[in-house]
């Protein structure tokens, strides 16, 4: 199975590590495209901060971050699973997955990014800021820069076994499954369920949205589930005592398979 995963828009720093391998990340296929953002995006935040600023739509406060992508080829790299952080991430806990789940993290988990296009969780990155729905000014709209690129490599990276797509919108612009592939991917929206005067409401989440997805995954990887199928990613869903429903229009012919995940506390 593959778990397809946002990046956090908040990231730590890149301690002390030596400086980033573009060769040595994932899908190396992808290493014309990563260089073409990286080169455009070191350009931007070097010659201009207040454009750059504008460009990447950053606030007054996040100034500093125009300066960190101006040294992003110099600058300490560490492990993706230890950059991105944040909500989703705190949940997930790689740093405390067990030893078994951690090595199926490090085979099944690949990160979206505006930058890298996707990585694992193991490859060595910068702390950089640059998210998925940035416009540089050389390349154009970084999730259109995205859909080939990734069109070429993630087929092949996805296996036969289902994808489970956690993306937030503007990473799912950059690659949609198509096909047969498309079949075998599922997507969950997390609802809440609350009784009001006697009657069930159920409400989309935002903010804890990405919390629950976090808690699904450590589940999944903790559980040690292999499954083969979408049908099968749902039982094991549930069988760890998640509340999965498919909506009437959730399973179209070459669409992926939507799912509601019901939760009563966030």
């Amino acid at each position: 199975m593959l778990v397809l995963l946002p990046p956090s828009e908040g990231k730590a720093d890149g301690g002390r590590g030596r400086p980033l391998d573009l060769d040595s990340l994932t899908l190396p296929a992808l290493a014309p495209a990563r260089e073409a953002v990286l080169e455009e995006l070191v350009g931007l935040c070097s010659a201009d901060e207040e454009k750059a600023r504008d460009v990447l739509g950053l606030s007054e406060g996040l100034r500093g971050e125009v300066a960190r992508n101006a040294r992003l080829r110099s600058a300490p790299a560490r492990p993706a699973g230890e950059i991105y952080t944040g909500v989703l991430y705190d949940a997930l806990g790689l740093a405390t997955l067990s030893p078994a789940a951690k090595r199926r993290a490090a085979k099944s988990l690949l990160v979206f990014s505006g930058l890298w296009g996707a990585v694992g969780i193991k490859d060595r990155i910068p702390s950089y800021r640059c998210s998925g729905g940035v416009r540089l000014p050389g390349l154009g709209a970084l999730s259109t820069h995205w859909r080939e690129p990734l069109a070429a490599v993630l087929p092949e990276a996805a296996g036969t076994g289902p994808v489970l797509d956690l993306r937030s919108t503007a990473y799912a612009q950059m690659w949609k499954p198509r096909g047969e592939l498309a079949e075998r991917t599922v997507t969950v929206r997390v609802l809440q369920s609350a009784v009001v005067d006697g009657v069930e409401k159920r409400t989309v989440v935002s903010h804890f949205n990405k919390a629950t997805k976090g808690r699904i995954v450590r589940a999944l990887l903790e559980g040690g589930s292999s499954p083969s199928t979408p049908a099968a990613l749902v039982k094991a869903l549930r069988g760890l005592g998640y509340a999965v429903e498919e909506p009437e229009a959730g399973r179209k012919p070459g669409k992926p398979r939507a799912l509601d995940v019901v939760v009563s506390e966030l």
